[in-house]
C-alpha cells in the first residue's frame, strides 16, 4: 500500500474504500469487511450515509489493530452549530466504536462552517480526530471560508475523475500542501469515460482495465481515492494500480480529457437548502 503525507504529517492510504450509497442492512458491514480483508486500509464514511456503526463493526471484526486501518467520516451540517457539532463528534465516535477518527470533514459548504470547523479543531486538539478537512468545497467558498480559519484542512474531498480534473482548486490548494481527496474517482461508472480511446488504448496496452488506468492516473496525479464497490473481484482489482506506470506522454493525454465541468456544482443556488430539506440526520432519534 502507499501512502501520501498530509500538511499535519499524518499518512493515509492512497487508495481506500467508500461507502456511499451502500446501505445499513448488511451489505456496508459484509463490503467493508471483505475490503479488509483484501488488504484495503482506508474507509470513507460519513454521518448522512447512515452507516457508521457497520463500519466501525466490521473494522473491531477484522481482527486488524486500530492503529492500521484509516477511518474518514464526516460532520453533516445540519449539526455545524458549535455544540452541536461537539456532540455529533462524539455520537460518530460512538457509533464507529473507536476512541478516535483518522479524518473527519466538514461534507457541505453551507450553513454554519466556521462554527463546525472550530468544533472540529477543537476535537483535534483533545485527541478524537487526527487530521480534519473539507468536502466539496469551490475556489470560490475556499477563499470565502478558509482565509478564516484558524487553521489550513488537511484535504479537500471532492468530485475528481479526468473529465473534471479541477485545475483551479487544485492550484490553490497546493500552495498550502492541501490533498484532493476524490469522491466518483471512476466518473461514478460514466459509460464515454470507460469507453473513452484514450483510456481503453492504455487499458490494452498495460493489460489493465479501464477503471485501473484512471484510478493509475489519479494516484499519479496525487490525488487520494476511494472507489465504492460490493463487489469482492472490483474491490480486488481496484487495488491493483501499483504494479505499472503511466508516462508522462501519457499522462497529458489524459489531463487533456478534461471537460472542466462535474455532475454536481456545490455553486448552484440553493443546493444547501435542498440537502438540508432532503437529508435528516436526527429522524431516527
Amino acid at each position: 500500500m502507499e501512502y501520501i503525507i498530509l500538511n499535519d504529517g499524518n499518512k493515509i492510504p492512497a487508495i481506500g474504500f467508500g461507502t456511499f450509497q451502500i446501505p445499513a442492512d448488511g451489505s456496508t458491514y459484509e463490503a467493508v469487511k471483505t475490503a479488509l480483508l483484501l488488504g484495503i486500509r482506508h474507509i470513507d464514511t460519513a454521518v448522512a450515509y447512515f452507516n457508521e456503526q457497520e463500519v466501525g463493526q466490521a473494522v473491531k471484526d477484522s481482527g486488524i489493530p486500530r492503529d492500521q486501518i484509516w477511518i474518514t467520516s464526516k460532520l453533516w451540517l445540519q449539526d455545524y452549530k458549535y455544540e452541536d457539532a461537539k456532540k455529533a463528534i462524539d455520537l460518530s465516535l460512538k457509533k464507529l466504536g473507536t476512541d478516535y477518527m483518522d479524518l473527519y470533514l466538514l461534507h457541505q459548504p453551507y450553513g454554519e462552517v466556521a462554527d463546525g470547523w472550530r468544533a472540529l479543531e477543537e476535537a483535534k486538539k483533545e485527541g478524537k480526530i487526527r487530521s480534519i478537512g473539507v468536502s466539496n468545497m469551490t475556489p470560490k467558498m475556499w477563499n470565502m471560508y478558509v482565509e478564516k480559519f484558524d487553521s489550513v484542512p488537511s484535504v479537500n474531498q471532492v468530485e475528481f475523475n479526468p473529465y473534471f480534473q479541477q485545475r483551479q482548486l487544485r492550484e490553490i490548494l497546493a500552495k498550502n500542501d492541501v490533498r484532493v481527496e476524490a469522491w466518483a474517482p471512476l466518473g461514478q461508472g460514466n459509460k464515454d469515460l470507460f469507453a473513452d480511446p484514450v483510456i481503453t488504448a492504455l487499458a490494452e496496452k498495460y493489460n489493465k482495465d479501464a477503471g485501473q488506468i484512471i484510478l493509475r492516473f489519479e494516484n499519479q496525479e496525487g490525488i487520494i481515492v476511494f472507489p465504492k464497490s460490493t463487489h469482492k473481484e472490483r474491490i480486488k482489482s481496484n487495488m491493483e494500480i501499483f504494479d505499472f506506470e503511466l508516462t508522462e506522454d501519457e499522462m497529458e493525454k489524459i489531463r487533456g480529457l478534461d471537460k472542466g465541468k462535474g455532475i454536481h456544482d456545490p455553486d448552484a443556488p440553493g443546493v444547501g437548502d435542498w440537502l438540508l430539506a432532503n437529508f435528516d440526520v436526527h429522524a431516527n432519534e
